[in-house]
C-alpha cells in the first residue's frame, strides 16, 4: 500500500511540473492573490489551477487516511466546471491543443467531475481502497486531458 501511495505522490509531482503552462495567453496568466490562490480572466485557467490545489490536497488527505480532508478540498472545485462550459459555449474560453474537439473536453470534464463526486462517497463511506483507486483515476484523467488538448 505504501509502494502504491508514494509511486502516486511521484506522478503527481510530475504532473505538477507541468500543470501552470496549460496553455494561458500571456494576458491570461494567473495573478498570485494568497499563497496558492490565483485569479485569471479565464475561468479554465481558474477551474485547473483550483483542480491543481484540490488534487494535491486529496493526494495528501488520501495519504493521512483523512476523510474530511478529502471532501474539503473536493469543496472547493464547487461551480468551477459550470464557470469553464459556460466560458467555452459562449466562445470566450478556447482550448490550446485541438480546439474543435471541445465537446470532447466538455464531455471529459464532466466524466472528470463525476469521479471527484465518487471520490466524496468514498470518503463519506470511509472505503479506502475506493479512495486510492478513484484518486488513481483522476491523475490518468489528468494525464490523458493534458496529452490531449494541452499545448
Amino acid at each position: 500500500m505504501k509502494r502504491i501511495v508514494w509511486n502516486t505522490v511521484f506522478l503527481i509531482l510530475a504532473l505538477l511540473a507541468w500543470l501552470p503552462a496549460w496553455g494561458a495567453a500571456p494576458e491570461e496568466h494567473q495573478h498570485h492573490v494568497q499563497g496558492s490562490q490565483s485569479v485569471s480572466a479565464n475561468p479554465l485557467i481558474n477551474e485547473m489551477t483550483t483542480l491543481n490545489t484540490a488534487y494535491r490536497d486529496i493526494v495528501s488527505a488520501v495519504a493521512l487516511d483523512d476523510n474530511a480532508g478529502v471532501r474539503k478540498s473536493i469543496e472547493t472545485m464547487h461551480g468551477s466546471m459550470e464557470r469553464s462550459h459556460a466560458g467555452m459555449n459562449s466562445g470566450t474560453v478556447t482550448l490550446p491543443k485541438n480546439a474543435a474537439r471541445i465537446k470532447e473536453f466538455i464531455e471529459r470534464d464532466r466524466k472528470f467531475h463525476d469521479r471527484l463526486e465518487a471520490l466524496d462517497r468514498a470518503a463519506r463511506h470511509d472505503n479506502k481502497r475506493e479512495l486510492l483507486r478513484i484518486t488513481k483515476q483522476l491523475l490518468d484523467g489528468c494525464v490523458q486531458c493534458h496529452q490531449t488538448f494541452r499545448k
